[in-house]
């Protein structure tokens, strides 16, 4: 199948790894993920009354640990090196050097991009409004196998 990449937006809020769980949450509850043991590509757990109660059983299953989920649920925690399931921050000078400003908005997302380079590696980044407040997150990467 290859990897897929996922992009989420929330609302802001300081505590990045709060974040990131209450986003998990929501996906898992929604079904928004590939679940492989149908191996039916173009549907998502959501489709299958049958999906995994919780995410114990989801990851008990080997074939979702060799395939993932293709979304954010393959990423488990914040932290500053990349490695595997790890979301990374975006850095001011990242910032900087991709969109040109320390304070990005949605209109630089498509420049934070390229930061996203390794596979099942998250990025995140803190997206502000016009006067430069923090308004969401996004959340973005790519996984799956």
């Amino acid at each position: 199948m290859g990897a897929s990449g996922w992009q989420y937006y929330v609302p802001y809020q300081p505590d990045l790894q709060a974040a990131l769980t209450e986003l998990r949450n929501h996906t898992f509850a929604t079904g928004d993920y590939w679940w492989a043991v149908p191996y039916e590509f173009d549907k998502s757990a959501a489709d299958f009354p049958n999906r995994p109660t919780t995410e114990r059983e989801l990851w008990s299953d080997e074939a979702v640990q060799e395939s993932g989920t293709h979304s954010i649920l393959d990423v488990r925690k914040i932290a500053t090196t990349p490695s595997f399931g790890v979301v990374v921050p975006v850095t001011p000078a990242e910032a900087l050097a991709a969109a040109g400003t320390t304070t990005p908005t949605r209109e630089h997302v498509e420049k934070l991009d390229a930061l996203a380079d390794e596979r099942w590696v998250g990025r995140c980044a803190v997206l502000h409004d016009a006067a430069g407040h923090p308004t969401e997150l996004y959340f973005w990467g790519a996984s799956g196998d």
